[in-house]
């Protein structure tokens, strides 16, 4: 039994802005307010999804298929590194998380560009707290877990044996 690439870059897109759709509900309906860390984590979401409607309309040959889930597994990795630092700073000692900086707002409007991306990319204290659980794990441990899961179905989208 062959699976299709693009039932693969169908299940990445909708996993994507399933997972994107949720994030804005908990934002402006549950009050959830995302940290640094977690809005760094959407844009890998955007970044995945962008890829993978892209490989859905244009429907690459092998080439392009390696190339579009290469794209998506280094998305997925670099968005599966900062949902695991966060989850590495939520299980800090209370004593060695970091302060909580400024809103994002004011760092990019009064701050050195590169100074607000280090702060944004690196996390501070409001990415340490954990205020949404499921089943024990947090929303980090569930991003972690769902980049884990799109990067796979993107390197299982580019092999040969996959059927175009």
């Amino acid at each position: 039994m062959f699976i299709s690439s693009r039932w693969i870059y169908a299940f990445i897109l909708a996993s994507c802005t399933g997972l994107l759709g949720y994030a804005f509900y908990s934002q402006y309906v549950d009050g959830l307010h995302p940290c640094p860390l977690c809005i760094t984590q959407r844009i890998f979401y955007v970044l995945t999804a962008l890829v993978a409607l892209l490989a859905l309309i244009f429907h690459p040959q092998q080439l392009g298929r390696y190339i579009s889930g290469g794209l998506m597994a280094i998305f997925c990795i670099a968005g599966g590194s900062f949902a695991y630092r966060q989850v590495w700073l939520q299980g800090l000692p209370a004593d060695q998380v970091p302060a909580c900086g400024p809103s994002l707002e004011y760092m990019f409007e009064n701050l050195p560009m590169s100074e607000a991306f280090t702060t944004l990319l690196m996390g501070d204290g409001n990415c340490a707290e954990v205020v949404w659980t499921l089943f024990g794990l947090s929303m980090p441990n569930w991003s972690l877990i769902a980049f884990v899961g799109l990067g796979l179905a993107a390197v299982v989208s580019a092999l040969p044996w996959v059927r175009r």
